[in-house]
């Protein structure tokens, strides 16, 4: 039982849930309702997709634990599972696994749906993502954005295998309509999640010390980092207010759920992230921005009201 839970948290289940929430949302609240769009993927065949998706994803956060075994030490001791209830080969074999299985999966999704070269897709991520964890992370924003252009590629991915191979001249239309809500959540996930980055390495500001990495607080020090998080986090908030005035403004119901769940969150937010001074308060931010996340997600579930 130990080391089931310690596989779960290993491979980050939660963050993984998110993701496969995501998607499935995509696929059955803003896709599949609407006689009008065509679409690719039988149920089998999405559950492929967002199976390939979790294990490069679990993949992506096993391989980066094991080389974030020493600032975890130090920034989460009690959280730590590489070395102790996993072992370091184990976790290296746990990778491999994942990776194999993902890259596999989406190699035969793509050519499923007769679209061979989007198989790239997955070997690409699966580099990144090692590639992120081996180095990029140490680097100033770069390991930020990187990291938070594959949480939003996770939202792509859905578009590009479920409307791109059935597009036609007479479709085009409706099809890239639908596809460019799925690419503006996919700028929020983007946007979001950098700025949930940005606050973690404020958070594990002395483990990456420890580590000699390069990061934002570590270069500029902690209180300009939260200055850089407080100016970032005017961009979503102008963002969705600017989506609200621009194509919901006739959906009360859509309205009143964007400004209580996501633009109210965000203000306090951007107002907490200039007064934040201890750990537990740049941690609390950390979480808020995940809440942020979830709601931001389950308002797909409006669209099937929104655009009937």
């Amino acid at each position: 039982m130990q080391n089931m839970t310690s596989f779960l948290n290993l491979i980050r289940w939660k963050n993984l849930l998110l993701i496969a929430l995501a998607q499935i949302l995509i696929k059955y609240a803003l896709i599949e309702p609407f006689e009008v769009v065509r679409f690719t993927l039988n149920d089998f065949g999405f559950g492929l997709l967002v199976l390939a998706t979790l294990c490069v994803a679990a993949a992506g956060n096993v391989i980066n634990d094991i080389y974030d075994m020493d600032t975890d030490l130090v920034n989460k001791p009690s959280k730590v599972i590489i070395g102790r209830s996993i072992s370091e080969k184990s976790g290296f074999n746990i990778y491999i696994i994942f990776t194999v299985i993902g890259v596999g999966l989406g190699f035969y999704l793509s050519n499923l749906v007769g679209k061979s070269g989007f198989s790239a897709i997955f070997v690409i991520i699966s580099a990144l993502l090692y590639i992120y964890a081996t180095f990029l992370k140490q680097t100033l924003l770069i390991g930020n954005i990187t990291i938070s252009l594959l949480v939003a590629m996770s939202l792509i991915i859905v578009g590009l295998f479920e409307l791109l191979p059935v597009i036609t001249q007479q479709n085009q239309e409706t099809q890239l309509t639908f596809f460019k809500i799925i690419f503006d959540y996919s700028i929020f996930a983007f946007i979001i999640n950098l700025l949930r980055e940005m606050v973690k390495d404020i958070e594990d500001i002395n483990g990456d010390y420890k580590a000699e990495m390069k990061t934002l607080p570590i270069l500029i020090g902690r209180e300009r980092a939260l200055k850089v998080v407080f100016a970032v986090s005017l961009i979503p908030l102008f963002a969705v207010t600017y989506y609200i005035i621009t194509y919901l403004y006739t959906h009360y119901i859509a309205v009143g759920y964007f400004l209580i769940f996501i633009i109210a969150p965000l203000l306090y937010f951007t107002i907490k992230s200039f007064s934040a001074e201890t750990k537990k308060e740049i941690g609390f931010l950390s979480a808020l921005l995940k809440f942020i996340m979830l709601f931001g997600i389950l308002s797909l579930l409006l669209y099937p009201f929104i655009l009937k």
